[in-house]
């Protein structure tokens, strides 16, 4: 059976591309040479960050301004000439590369008769590329990694055999492009950065330290070293070096059919010498060696990023042989697969399993990339935006709890008093900086998402005492939300607000969170909905700064509010905490305590900001004040209660034929976005998510929201949901995702991050058919390998053509985690407790009934195994009994859901796995 079924009336075709070869996520792929834009990330924590493809593409670097290699983007992925290589000269025969990266290679790739066989392998984060040329009886195997320790070093080993049945004698040769400078040096300054360059010829290779960083704002002494280091596999250094890449290349060579390689050129430089002013290449020729039929021949090769070039390199230098190579790798398999094994899945369908694995990876990935320096996310300068932080932290929230706490914490460090937030990330955890280039964007929707995840740490841990942890926040030029300056700040007050004392102001962590709320309530446009500023969720909407708002998050931030109403309620009731403590300066925010406003009124409600703000516009008095805690639920209750009447009384639209959705958007020009218009009717996915997820909607709205979703959103030849339909215009009011071509990124694409949001919200409000019908579509579409083109995971979206773009980085992956782990499995945390509640489909039980998933709450590796012996669909099954390490537990069962009580978990012994298995049956008529 499969976890997702597939109906003839589904019609959608299932992925041959790859497939797993165990239980681990490893997989295998014949010809991946064939597929344009296929990369696969290594990486490892140390900050070493690489993209490889099967031909061995694909650059190497440490951040923005130390690049090893040549940065590149998708399209230079199969255009440039520059890869990782490994030559061989093969006597009476000629060169041959064993990357596949050869002029004569490439002229053979589309004939039947000549082209050789290639076929990958990978794993956690590993990856192997075997090639076969038949008629030179050559083989070589080429592995990569990234180790998972200190070092910023990717290691390649290069098994070169004979395949034939005579005798071959061989010259060997790497080669490895090195361009060692910033980025900013691509365009800028090429020439004349080469010009810094310090090349090394060492006996293990050679090493590249630029003399300077060539900045024109202030140039400095560079230490950094770019090293390429080689051994054989009987422990010979290399003979020498060809370390200019324009000597190496020859007058009219290239990367792809070098002189030194093509001609067999024995004129090296040897152990000592240096040279510079050039661009380097690490093209180590090694020592002849003869090959009998069937025998091998291996090699290694160190490409590391060190802090200067004098750093002692012994630890490296230890990788460069066999023992040491396989050890690593073992070692570094081993740490992924545990890292990894933290949470997985077992359902009907090993295929979904095992790509559960890879998407459960991508959040790992995104903390250690950024945004950036994958090839299609050739945008941007490294780092991650606001938003990155927190839903991040879902996933690490369900893999690495033991350390979200502290992470939380350091993220609120960069709130704002106006209740926006730093947008400048720096490296360090709660590192935030200061505008540096005059940008003054704000998003509206950053103030939602830190209650959202603070939440579900909350429920996960039952860590109450979080909210009342002091934290500062941010300061600097910026005030009342971008639209002023502060004349008053400059650098040397330091970016962390202060009181009229000079000392820095702290607040709790609850402080925090209802300003970022509060002040979103109040920021109203012309309609009462929450401003649009320079955008929301969707970077793109970024033309509607004046008059544009967002319904789609109004209704997020009015779910906010009414779950906070209740987790004051909680903490008044379970902690008896009557007060909360306040900085006297926001109490104002709180208006039903003293003078309430006229909510129906945008102006009453921007003059009670605006007042506001003129009180923090340079520092705080630091005065706090104690709030009675019922009344501050209620008035969150009563803000919460306001926003969804509104959103119900005035953002539903329709069509003549009885469809009915949410309004999302206004544009600049203060008209409703979507509904029915003269040129057609528009509509968006996001304008329906969070109605439906914050629970704003009725079951009867859901319901018909669906059927419009299915009409308007539904692409039948890509199989999944669009992010919104053709709007058939260049749509200048409402931002420059209209300029994009229709069907491709914000404009209209399956956006797997909406799209995962959606199931996400049908099936919290119990919508479980119509989610799971969600979550198959994006499954089956990003496993279609013939469409798709992309190794395991889920892409940031579908283009037009099916094509998986921007696959790793993406916010989706977390949501896709949170949405397998809490709802359709059902396990998660509800103010400490472990709930079971789960919605799993007939068809994801195994052919036992059987479906589990392992998880860690309470820092308890628990395994959670479902009984559902009657094959029963979800509706009609109901919690029967619960038994844990096999005894039974006297629980008050609902009907369709458990709770265990944290002070059980914390008894369970950390060292040891613990079963839980839940027993389904038929629900009592």
């Amino acid at each position: 059976m499969n976890f997702f079924i597939n109906n003839e009336q589904d019609g959608i075709k299932m992925s041959t591309g790859w497939n797993f070869t165990d239980q681990m996520g490893t997989f295998r792929m014949e010809a991946p040479h064939r597929n344009s834009h296929l990369y696969f990330p290594l990486a490892n924590e140390a900050g070493m960050m690489s993209a490889v493809t099967p031909a061995l593409h694909g650059d190497i670097k440490t951040g923005q301004n130390t690049f090893f290699s040549t940065p590149v983007s998708a399209d230079d992925l199969h255009n440039t000439k520059s890869n990782r290589n490994f030559w061989i000269y093969i006597e009476g025969k000629g060169a041959w590369s064993a990357a596949g990266a050869s002029a004569l290679q490439h002229s053979e790739l589309f004939n039947k008769d000549t082209e050789e066989k290639v076929t990958l392998r990978a794993g956690f984060l590993w990856h192997k590329v075997i090639r076969e040329n038949e008629r030179l009886g050559v083989k070589a195997e080429i592995t990569s990694f990234v180790p998972a320790n200190q070092y910023r070093v990717e290691l390649m080993k290069v098994a070169v055999s004979n395949t034939g049945a005579a005798e071959i004698r061989v010259t060997p040769t790497a080669a490895i492009p090195v361009y060692a400078r910033s980025a900013e040096s691509l365009r800028d300054h090429r020439n004349v950065t080469s010009l810094l360059h310090r090349v090394y010829v060492v006996k293990e290779g050679i090493e590249v330290q630029p003399a300077m960083t060539f900045d024109e704002r202030g140039h400095k002494v560079n230490r950094i070293s770019y090293n390429v280091y080689g051994t054989d596999d009987a422990g010979k250094l290399p003979l020498g070096a060809f370390p200019v890449a324009e000597e190496y290349m020859g007058e009219g060579g290239s990367l792809e059919w070098p002189e030194t390689i093509a001609a067999n050129r024995r004129e090296f430089c040897l152990p000592g010498q240096e040279i510079e002013g050039y661009e380097a290449i690490g093209a180590l020729r090694f020592d002849d060696c003869r090959l009998l039929p069937g025998e091998s021949k291996s090699y290694i090769i160190a490409m590391s990023v060190t802090e200067d070039r004098n750093t002692d390199k012994s630890g490296i230098l230890g990788f460069l042989n066999m023992a040491g190579f396989e050890a690593l790798l073992k070692k570094t398999q081993e740490y992924w697969e545990e890292k990894l094994g933290r949470i997985s899945f077992k359902s009907s369908d090993d295929k979904f399993d095992g790509w559960m694995k890879w998407v459960s990876l991508q959040p790992i990935l995104r903390r250690i990339y950024g945004c950036s320096f994958l090839p299609h996310h050739d945008y941007g300068k490294g780092g991650r935006g606001w938003r990155d932080l927190w839903q991040d932290c879902l996933a690490l929230l369900l893999m690495e709890t033991d350390t979200v706490r502290a992470q939380l914490w350091n993220n609120y460090g960069g709130v704002r008093l106006d209740g926006t937030n730093a947008t400048i990330i720096g490296k360090e955890p709660g590192e935030f900086i200061a505008d540096r280039n005059n940008i003054s964007r704000v998003w509206s929707d950053h103030g939602a998402w830190p209650f959202f995840t603070t939440l579900l740490y909350l429920n996960q841990s039952g860590d109450m005492d979080f909210l009342f942890e002091k934290q500062a926040y941010f300061k600097d030029r910026l005030i009342a939300r971008s639209t002023g300056i502060d004349e008053d700040w400059t650098a040397g007050y330091g970016n962390r607000q202060k009181c009229d004392n000079g000392e820095v102001y702290t607040g709790t962590i609850l402080e925090h969170i209802l300003l970022q709320n509060l002040t979103a309530f109040f920021n109203v446009g012309e309609h009462n909905n929450i401003r649009m500023e320079n955008a929301d969720w969707n970077d793109a909407l970024d033309m509607a700064a004046q008059k544009g708002e967002t319904v789609a998050f109004t209704a997020f931030y009015a779910g906010n509010l009414l779950e906070l109403g209740k987790l004051l309620k909680k903490v008044r009731e379970e902690r008896g905490r009557d007060r909360i403590e306040v900085a006297a300066e926001i109490a104002v925010l709180l208006d039903t305590l003293s003078q309430s406003i006229s909510y129906d009124s945008p102006a009453e409600k921007q003059e009670l900001l605006s007042r506001y703000y003129k009180t923090c516009r340079h520092n705080i008095s630091g005065q706090k004040v104690l709030l009675d805690t019922a009344r501050v639920s209620e008035d969150l209750n009563t803000k919460g209660r306001w926003l969804s009447q509104h959103i119900a009384d005035n953002e539903l639209v329709k069509t003549p034929e009885g469809l009915e959705w949410f309004n999302g958007y206004y544009d600049n020009r203060g008209l409703q976005v979507e509904g029915v218009r003269p040129e057609g009717v528009r509509m968006t996915l996001t304008g329906q998510v969070f109605p439906i997820m914050m629970g704003i909607a009725s079951k009867h709205q859901t319901g018909s929201t669906i059927k419009a979703v299915d009409r308007y959103l539904f692409d039948r030849k890509l199989g999944s949901y669009r992010l919104n339909n053709n709007f058939n215009e260049l749509k200048l009011d409402l931002g420059r995702c209209f300029g994009f071509a229709f069907g491709h990124k914000e404009n209209g694409a399956v956006f797997s991050h909406m799209t995962i949001m959606y199931a996400f919200a049908l099936y919290r409000q119990d919508f479980v058919q119509e989610g799971y019908q969600v979550l198959k579509s994006l499954y089956n579409i990003s496993t279609d390998f013939d469409r798709a083109r992309i190794y395991p995971g889920i892409p940031e979206y579908i283009n037009e053509r099916g094509r998986g773009m921007y696959h790793y980085l993406t916010g989706s992956a977390s949501w896709l985690m949170l949405l397998m782990l809490t709802e359709v499995y059902g396990v998660g945390g509800n103010a400490g407790k472990l709930y079971i509640r789960p919605k799993l489909k007939a068809g994801q039980f195994d052919g036992t009934g059987t479906a589990s998933v392992k998880t860690v709450f309470a820092d308890r590796t628990v395994r959670l195994v479902y009984r559902n012996r009657q094959h029963l669909d979800y509706g009609e099954y109901s919690v029967k009994s619960i038994t844990l390490d096999g005894l039974r537990l006297d629980l008050d069962l609902d009907p369709c859901q458990a709770e265990i009580d944290r002070a059980a978990v914390l008894k369970l012994d950390r060292n040891m796995e613990h079963l839980i298995e839940v027993e389904l049956g038929a629900k009592k008529p």
